[in-house]
């Protein structure tokens, strides 16, 4: 676990969940593995607080537990996840694609089930239902009917999963303070028959609207009413989870389909977007291929809307296999052709653009050039580089040293004589695309705690302000909903100053830049991430 990614995990803790958690998950992260009594001693935190920042890293299948080093008769020990941690990066991606593929409905129910962590299904429908009803005109109401078919689509796509059973490790330590009876450990969900199985559930009606006078009494009865609410539904015990997996397969499906329609056209993304679909359920989520298919029941399975000819399809596909970039492969001939699409290739083709992009915005497009030409040629002499590169000697001798210290090139000898004279060792430049890969993603891991701490810093030198305006926006809120008049309202809103509102709108603007700058930050970790994995996976 290297300092960046330390850094990372505790500032997104912190954003979160507060400094508490952030201490504890920290501390948890760069011990490995403790139980309850030592890591309350060692953080010199109260142990009732130590127990909740457990709670809710476990709520949020951040944290896991299980029997210690000493066995079953020993303390449980806790062990962290900074690969689900920074996960967190990745929520508002997530909303955003259950809403284009689900809407609404899809939307609100992914982003209640991140908040919480884990959720039954019957509270996921009741909640969702309340809160479209709520920005509902007057008089219209969402049915739970509508949410429940929203929520099993969601489920048999496998973007939703059961939370897997724990499974009992054996009697624990009663007398140990830190060692809950029984010691459990959480399995793979992949691995329960019922992972993907929607309950049954008694519940009929409508959302209902809340009033603003009535939310912190609804809350209480809401929270009173949990259990009993889940009893009458009929899937007690039964909590959900968002499957992170099936996610980060559907965006590295949309960076292959994006990728093909830039670099030829729609049609052949659409092509290749079908092949994905198809093969979707049959291929395994580390696979370096998709499953065979041939080229007729590509054809069957192409949308109505592209009137393809069956000709035209085969041309298509010929394109795609001879493409530099190889994304499709052709492996056989039988059924007109049996066709595959190249995931770890493709990712390859993908880290490497993003590699030559860094360079070219950092250090320009020759140095991008050079950078390029050793992926290509693989080792080169520096002669060799300023004669391909056609750059003059002195500005390629600069170029090279830059990028040598940077780590993004590497130097490699090859000494004719033992005695590794240099009059008698070659030197020859080469890139090395994975270490190169990880470096930037160890970057990519800084840009975004940089653009975090930013965002933080300038929240809270904003802290006045903004508490001013959300109380003022809730006081208009509260107006309108009663009806007030127009004088009364611009007497409201005059509360904030000019000057004031100026601030704002340069906040806001900042805020959002930060976020944006984020969110594409995190699309380039997730494309090196997929990428390393990948090639990890396929060796």
């Amino acid at each position: 676990m290297t300092t960046q990614e330390v850094r990372l995990c505790g500032l997104l803790l912190q954003e979160h969940f507060g400094d508490v958690v952030e201490k504890v998950g920290t501390h948890l992260i760069r011990s490995g593995v403790l139980n309850l009594r030592a890591l309350a001693h060692e953080t010199k935190l109260a142990l009732d607080l130590v127990k909740k920042s457990l709670c809710v890293l476990v709520q949020h299948g951040m944290c896991t537990f299980g029997a210690g080093r000493r066995g079953p008769a020993g303390p449980v020990e806790y062990r962290i996840s900074c690969e689900r941690i920074i996960h967190m990066l990745r929520y508002p991606r997530y909303i955003y694609t259950a809403k284009s593929l689900y809407g609404d409905t899809g939307e609100l129910i992914v982003e209640e089930i991140l908040q919480r962590g884990q959720m039954t299904m019957s509270s996921t429908v009741k909640t969702v239902a309340d809160r479209l009803t709520h920005n509902m005109p007057e008089g219209q109401s969402m049915d739970y009917s509508e949410v429940v078919s929203a929520f099993s689509q969601l489920v048999e796509t496998h973007f939703l999963q059961r939370c897997p059973p724990v499974a009992s490790a054996g009697p624990s330590n009663s007398g140990a303070v830190d060692a809950p009876p029984p010691a459990v450990t959480p399995s793979e969900p992949e691995n329960h028959p019922d992972c993907y199985r929607v309950p049954y559930i008694n519940l009929t009606g409508k959302g209902k609207r809340r009033r603003s006078s009535e939310d912190g009494e609804a809350d209480q009865r809401a929270a009173k009413k949990a259990k009993t609410d889940n009893n009458e539904c009929g899937d007690e015990g039964i909590f959900w989870q968002v499957n992170f997996e099936r996610f980060h397969l559907h965006f590295r499906d949309q960076a292959i389909i994006n990728a093909v329609s830039c670099k030829l056209d729609q049609t052949s993304s659409e092509i290749v977007r079908t092949m994905l679909r198809m093969s979707e359920v049959t291929t395994p989520a580390k696979a370096a291929f998709t499953q065979a298919l041939s080229a007729n029941e590509i054809f069957r399975a192409l949308p109505s809307n592209y009137n393809i000819a069956r000709p035209i399809l085969d041309q298509y596909l010929s394109l795609l296999v001879d493409d530099p970039m190889e994304f499709v492969g052709k492996t056989g001939d039988s059924g007109g052709g049996m066709y595959v699409v190249n995931l770890h290739r493709a990712l390859a083709n993908l880290a490497r653009a993003t590699l030559e992009s860094v360079v070219q915005e950092r250090f320009g497009s020759r140095s991008a050039r050079i950078f390029r030409l050793l992926l290509r040629k693989r080792h080169l002499e520096q002669k060799q580089v300023e004669d391909f590169a056609m750059i003059p000697a002195k500005e390629a001798k600069d170029m090279l040293y830059t990028l040598l210290s940077e780590n993004l090139v590497q130097l490699q000898e090859i000494p004719k004589t033992p005695d590794h004279a240099p009059s008698r060792t070659f030197y020859l430049y080469t890139v090395n695309q994975l270490p190169t890969a990880r470096l930037l993603l160890q970057h990519c891991y800084k840009t975004v705690g940089n653009l975090i701490e930013r965002r933080l810093y300038e929240t809270k030198e904003n802290k006045r302000l903004l508490e001013k305006s959300q109380r003022i926006e809730a006081i208009l809120a509260s107006l309108q909903a009663t009806g007030a008049e127009t004088t009364q309202l611009t007497e409201v809103e005059e509360m904030i100053t000019a000057p004031e509102r100026q601030q704002l709108e340069s906040l806001r603007h900042h805020i959002n830049k930060l976020d944006s700058s984020e969110n594409q930050v995190d699309e380039t970790i997730f494309l090196l991430e997929s990428y390393i994995t990948s090639t990890q996976a396929s060796r």
